[in-house]
């Protein structure tokens, strides 16, 4: 249930992110929670392997690098939607990654103080 739920955040926050940037372009609610699910699979399959083979420059940058790594599945995410789902520049993507990661982080709060 928390995994549906947070792949329907994300969805949500893509569609957010495409009316409040110009470089984000997503062309349904379908294809925003599609990107939504391909990230989840990405971060389950490829982020761990991104992480450990990345891990000298996330020690060195005391965990920074861990939003650069967020903006490279994002952009795969993006390479692997085709047209429905476009993220125009790295740059955008690392912004868009530190606020998903920001949202996501006071989102799972909120969700863990009302189960306690």
């Amino acid at each position: 249930m928390k995994w549906l739920l947070g792949i329907l955040i994300n969805a949500l926050l893509f569609i957010a992110f495409a009316g409040y940037f110009e470089g984000v372009h997503v062309s349904s609610f379908g294809a925003a929670l599609a990107a939504s699910l391909v990230l989840s699979i990405l971060n389950m399959l490829v982020r761990p392997i991104l992480i450990i083979l990345t891990l000298p420059a996330t020690l060195l940058t005391l965990g920074f690098f861990l939003f650069v790594i967020n903006a490279i599945t994002l952009l795969m995410t993006d390479s692997i939607m085709g047209s429905m789902f476009e993220i125009d520049g790295f740059g955008l993507a690392l912004l868009l990654a530190i606020i998903m990661s920001i949202v996501n982080v006071i989102i799972q709060k909120v969700v863990m103080e009302k189960k306690n």
